[in-house]
């Protein structure tokens, strides 16, 4: 069996290139430049790498590179960008397709237009793959799942500010181009600039400020979750972090994270469900070192896509695998998480 991955020169793409390897599967190195992807590819430990060159401005060449990969890994981002070809290609060549991508608009397009494409394809489009998007939309439906029925649902995104790539940094620029959405009643709209109530996260003896975000967990959840209303939180001071990305200070920020800081921070996404009744449900999910995560997450998916029987068309993490096994493989991986009903 062959993955593809697609932005393999990357932080992230390097990252799943190890694993895919590491899983004793024969990675495909997919991109522009042959001597970074050679570089790439000694770095994951590969002595004769398959790699094959496409740029993202010819679909038609992309897909003869995808030809005879099981499934795509696309961490190449800003995915607002450079996402859709990568998609389309995948689905041309019959690929199943995961992705990396944390931008809640991205991952709300691919997820609305490309479905009957896909399912013309036989194949399954996975989109938020991340640390954030995928543990976050698994622990939401088996938080959601404690409850009779589900009124509200928060999705919380809890880590501390800590080191970001310049490569994240210029998705999340791209986010604050377009107005984070909200669930509420049926459909998805522009949220609200209400302040969110504060959350005491697990572990923590107080309650933390947060600020709407748009996190990928609104425009997953509500697929599979029914309720009346889904928002996006993160601390307050990521949000103040985040939001002062600007053009020139991304271009200040590292490329890479050392390991050291990459293996101290650590990632916390929190579900808190209500009922029409007031019984409340809350999970969560953690782990550190996200980056290597988020790679492992994808390939997992990736491999998962490769070797199930998903359904096809465009999925969200909930509808493509069942959440509790799938958080149980990342245990393995320093991952741990819970559910419980709250008073």
């Amino acid at each position: 069996m062959r993955i593809a991955v697609y932005g393999a020169t990357g932080f992230t793409g390097g990252f799943a290139v190890a694993e895919v390897h590491r899983r004793g599967i024969d990675p495909v190195l997919v991109g522009r430049d042959a001597a970074r992807l050679r570089a790439a590819a000694a770095a994951a430990g590969i002595p004769e790498p398959d790699i094959r060159i496409a740029g993202l401005d010819d679909i038609p060449t992309l897909a003869t590179a995808f030809a005879g990969c099981a499934a795509v890994v696309n961490c190449a981002g800003p995915f607002a960008r450079w996402g859709e070809p990568v998609v389309r290609a995948a689905i041309a060549a019959g690929c199943h397709y995961v992705d990396t991508s944390g931008e809640q608009h991205h991952i709300h397009d691919v997820l609305r237009r490309l479905g009957p494409e896909a399912e013309r394809a036989g194949i399954t489009v996975v989109p938020a793959l991340a640390d954030d998007g995928g543990p976050g939309d698994l622990i939401a439906h088996l938080t959601a799942a404690r409850l009779p029925a589900v009124d509200e649902l928060i999705i919380a995104d809890l880590r501390l500010p800590g080191g970001v790539t310049r490569g994240t940094a210029r998705s999340m620029a791209g986010v604050f181009d377009r107005r984070p959405l909200e669930y509420s009643d049926g459909d998805w709209r522009p949220a609200s600039d209400s302040a969110p109530r504060p959350i005491v996260p697990p572990g923590e003896p107080n309650p933390v400020r947060v600020s709407g975000f748009a996190l990928p967990g609104v425009v997953t959840i509500p697929r599979h979750v029914r309720t009346r209303a889904v928002r996006g939180v993160v601390r307050a001071e990521l949000a103040e972090l985040l939001t002062s990305l600007t053009p020139e200070v991304v271009d200040t920020v590292p490329i890479a994270i050392d390991e050291q800081t990459r293996r101290t921070s650590r990632w916390l996404m929190l579900a808190e469900a209500s009922s029409p009744d007031g019984t409340r449900a809350r999970g969560w999910v953690t782990g550190t070192d996200g980056y290597r995560l988020t790679a492992v997450i994808a390939v997992e998916g990736a491999q998962r896509l490769a070797t199930g029987t998903a359904p096809t068309g465009t999925r969200t993490p909930s509808e493509a695998f069942a959440p509790a096994d799938f958080l149980d493989a990342l245990k393995a991986e320093d991952v741990d998480w819970q559910v419980e009903l709250t008073t």
